[in-house]
């Protein structure tokens, strides 16, 4: 009887034991710094990496150790007060307008970039980007991308740009177009043995238009692959319009470039810095070499608004009424500016700057217009 007994209690303590609750194993704790480093930056939102803050001390220490950040901004804030805006807004307009007269919508003039203070990111509020990152001390390549373009355009119309910096504007290409159409699979259109393009119509030679099915100069049989300019470009206003655009665009890098003073001054481990939107409106980079020059060279500012002085520039233009593109889009109106500054000196791989400046299907427009007629422009500082 004693040994049931003693038997019945070990095996009552076995089941004690094998009840009671395991403790749970932290299987981060096994993996190394820098395996975890590694998957911080693959996250590399910002936001993100800030829960991954909170969570323990082990990653609230190492998380600020990533050279990869993206900061998604929600809402840009200004650093000045909310007179700067309104500020910023009377010189850009009324500079556009002096250039060229009212011929689209009034420039918005970094509404975004200079509007009054609201929230940056969901979880923090009022915080400029460099307070955002400022933890954030090992930084190599850091993205930006703002919520939207700051150039109010028709709609339709087709407006990019990708601007390279130093200390100042090294090269902007600018790529637009009247309208951005769908291309039908089937276009039935009747052809005219030795037709001229549409806009050499009502010359002396008497040469009749291509008429097309549904009334418009879609089809890329109008397009006159010497890349001559048509008159009408000067005389309706496509001249002018493209000047707008050219400005314009010019101003939005330019001022985005000048607000990237602390961040690039706070980070001096930077090798690679984009500031984008989420329109896919506009890109200003810097590489390393520019970002040691910004460091190195005083910031030259414009004394009418928040923006870095844009110098003397060189201008290729060149133009197409009709491109026809890959995935079945067209570009009527088309447009490519290539710009330099005056002072810098040619050098035969700068031109690799156009082909890469943009990815499909745009890429695939800027190879079409570069290989039609160049024409040659220039433009005083502002």
């Amino acid at each position: 009887m004693h040994i049931e007994h003693f038997l019945a209690k070990e095996h009552g303590r076995n089941c004690r034991r094998i009840s009671m609750p395991m403790l749970a194993t932290d299987h981060f704790d096994r993996l190394p710094d820098s395996l975890l480093l590694v998957i911080f930056n693959k996250v590399a939102d910002i936001k993100v990496l800030g829960r991954c803050c909170a969570v323990s001390k082990r990653f609230h220490s190492l998380a600020p150790l990533v050279d990869n950040v993206v900061v998604k901004v929600d809402c840009v804030i200004s650093g000045e007060e909310n007179g700067l805006n309104a500020r910023g807004r009377g010189i850009i307009s009324h500079f556009v307008r002096f250039v060229v007269g009212t011929l689209v919508k009034p420039l918005q003039a970094l509404t975004h970039l200079l509007g009054p203070k609201k929230t940056i990111l969901a979880e923090v509020s009022h915080h400029s980007p460099s307070e955002v990152l400022k933890n954030f001390k090992e930084i190599q390549n850091l993205r930006i991308e703002l919520p939207g373009g700051e150039l109010g355009i028709e709609d339709g119309v087709l407006l990019k740009w990708r601007a390279e910096f130093g200390s100042t504007l090294e090269s902007c290409v600018i790529l637009g177009a009247a309208s951005l159409v769908k291309v039908e699979k089937e276009k039935k259109t009747v052809k005219l043995e030795g037709v001229r393009p549409w806009f050499l119509n009502g010359r002396d030679d008497g040469a009749s238009q291509v008429a097309a099915e549904d009334n418009s100069e879609t089809p890329s049989n109008l397009v006159d692959e010497s890349g001559t300019i048509p008159e009408s470009f000067y005389t309706d206003g496509g001249l002018k319009v493209r000047v707008v655009w050219t400005i314009s665009s010019l101003i939005a890098a330019s001022a985005r470039h000048y607000l990237l003073q602390q961040i690039i001054s706070d980070h001096p481990t930077l090798e690679s810095l984009v500031l984008t939107d989420a329109d896919g409106q506009g890109m200003l980079c810097m590489n390393k070499e520019q970002l040691r020059e910004f460091r190195d060279k005083p910031l030259a500012a414009s004394a009418s608004s928040n923006r870095t002085q844009v110098p003397a520039l060189n201008m290729k233009l060149w133009y197409a009424p009709y491109l026809e593109l890959p995935e079945g889009t067209g570009l009527k109106g088309a447009t490519l500016v290539a710009i330099r500054p005056s002072e810098q000196s040619a050098r035969k791989e700068a031109e690799n700057f156009v082909s890469g400046a943009f990815e499909e299907p745009f890429k695939t427009a800027t190879n079409l217009l570069v290989k039609r007629r160049t024409y040659l422009l220039e433009m005083n500082s502002f």
